[in-house]
């Protein structure tokens, strides 16, 4: 018996050396079937392994998302998951042909790798492998270049090229970016003719740009500024913002306009005036602060934001509470020149939170504006730089919509004149809006001396009007808080070219962020 197991343990070994126990991957099973060849029953994948990983290891510096591709190959035992799954039902010959239509994006064809794909799925569809160890490096190099040109692809196209809160400061929209599971899930998928169909932009704007864009040409060497205008703004389409749902408020900084859409219709549109656009040479300005701290130094700088956020509340008559950066620029350069300045304009100055009484007193020359040791509140009132209204919705940049008193800044073709906050043309209209309610409504209209819709509320908005010219107990205005009748999505964006009934609008680059948007994309182009 010790005889027979001492002849049969060495067999075992020459017979498995000779892989006479070996069985034949899913790779080589279906490139035997496809092409009618034994000599792909012949793959081994301890050989292909090797050849695979020295392939990764020479090619990942390269690749977009190196980590995420190494780690999918790993958790699949480095199998050529890619070729194995589309190469023989023409799913590689897909992306091939996607890939070389992507400069209708706008895109180089060649940033996903498309003469490598071609080159690739030419040399293995013609079959001519002598020996199998010439088929591991050409399925290893597919498989990379597959999936390299596949992430990629799929990034752009779906997320854009571009992470527009990595490229602007002033940029608060949570847009969604790929990440490794979502990358994870493009490799793994279960239909590549699916996910290329899924990932195309659908919004009717996007291809009536991308069109106007084809049209025009596309030879990124005689760009003109109305197709580079297009381009720019097929990338913001591209980005994958918040839902917004049916109905929303929508502010375009370039266009200077406020739109309350529901569904597909407009049901308000108005002018709107925006912050005005940074100092030029805004960024050596900037060093220069940053090295002397002289605030005469620091350049200005009152872009509007651009931000989601949801419209919760109104307050009718508010009080403005002056940011530190105006009343070091403006406010204290003012109470200098004129000892009545503040009393005149219904501001109130509080120093450690209490109310100074007699701010004309102030000797302001005493006092350094790089360490002013107060703050300012304008009251309310017919005065008031907010208006009669003040619509609030939560952000980090303390900015809202709100009324003005100078209503002739509406008439000005370019409005970005604010501090940053957006001034409303119709508020009494977008209040009506937001509050829904006729009740509401109609306290609010009596807070700012307008009679209510309800004529049964005459007597008392008379009491009301009695109340406010009573000069026995004077009387003072405050502010008054109203809710929205739900929270409405506000979105406040940049948009230099859209699609208005099949024809496209074209707008300045008020602030210059096409210019930048540009710069970035440029060598994608």
């Amino acid at each position: 018996m010790k005889k027979s197991l001492l002849i049969i343990v060495p067999l075992i070994a020459v017979l498995a050396s000779c892989n006479w126990f070996r069985d034949t991957p899913e790779i080589g099973l279906v490139l035997s079937k496809h092409f009618n060849s034994k000599l792909y029953k012949k793959f081994d994948t301890t050989a292909y392994n090797v050849v695979f990983r020295k392939r990764l290891d020479s090619l990942k510096a390269k690749f977009s998302n190196p980590n995420t591709l190494t780690n999918f190959y790993h958790s699949n035992n480095f199998e050529p998951v890619l070729v194995t799954k589309y190469f023989v039902g023409g799913g590689l010959d897909t992306l091939s042909a996607y890939i070389s239509r992507s400069e209708e994006h706008g895109f180089n064809a060649e940033l996903f790798r498309n003469q490598q794909i071609q080159n690739l799925l030419a040399v293995m569809s013609a079959n001519k492998f002598k020996k199998i160890e010439e088929v591991y490096p050409v399925v290893a190099d597919l498989e990379l270049n597959a999936a390299e040109g596949l992430i990629k692809y799929n990034n752009f196209v779906y997320y854009g090229s571009i992470n527009p809160r990595k490229l602007f400061s002033r940029y608060y929209v949570p847009v969604k970016r790929p990440d490794s599971l979502s990358v994870t899930a493009v490799l793994a998928t279960k239909d590549i003719h699916k996910l290329l169909t899924d990932i195309q932009p659908k919004s009717e704007g996007y291809k009536i740009l991308q069109k106007q864009y084809l049209h025009a040409g596309h030879n990124s060497n005689a760009l003109s500024p109305a197709v580079k205008t297009i381009l720019v703004n097929m990338e913001r389409m591209r980005w994958k913002l918040p839902e917004l749902g049916d109905e929303y408020v929508a502010v375009n900084i370039p266009d200077f306009s406020l739109t309350w859409f529901n569904g597909k219709d407009t049901t308000t549109h108005m002018k709107v005036c925006v912050g005005g656009k940074r100092e030029k040479d805004y960024l050596e300005k900037q060093k220069l602060f940053a090295k002397s701290g002289n605030l005469d130094d620091k350049p200005k700088n009152h872009e509007t934001p651009i931000l989601y956020s949801k419209l919760n509340s109104i307050q009718v008559n508010p009080v403005w509470n002056i940011p530190v950066s105006i009343a070091r620029s403006e406010i204290y350069w003012m109470a200098r020149k004129d000892p009545y300045y503040l009393s005149n304009n219904n501001i109130r100055v509080y120093y450690k939170g209490k109310q100074v009484y007699d701010p004309d007193t102030i000797q302001w020359n005493n006092y350094s504006r790089e360490k002013l040791p107060f703050q300012f509140k304008q009251g309310s009132g017919e005065d008031n730089a907010l208006g009669k209204f003040k619509f609030i919705f939560d952000n980090g940049s303390s900015i809202y919509l709100h009324d003005t008193n100078n209503k002739s800044a509406f008439a000005k073709a370019n409005r970005a004149i604010s501090h940053g906050c957006v001034r409303v043309e119709r508020p009494l209209e977008f209040a009506e809006k937001l509050v829904k309610d006729k009740y509401q409504y109609d306290q609010l209209r009596m807070e700012v001396n307008l009679p209510p819709i309800d004529t049964t509320k005459m007597d008392v908005y008379r009491k009301k009007l009695a109340k406010k010219a009573d000069t026995v107990n004077i009387f003072q205005l405050k502010p008054k808080w109203f809710g929205v009748k739900k929270p409405i999505p506000l979105i406040i964006n940049y948009v230099t070219a859209w699609s208005d009934k099949g024809n496209i609008q074209f707008r300045p680059d008020v602030y210059g962020l096409d210019e930048t948007l540009w710069d970035a994309m440029r060598k994608f182009m």
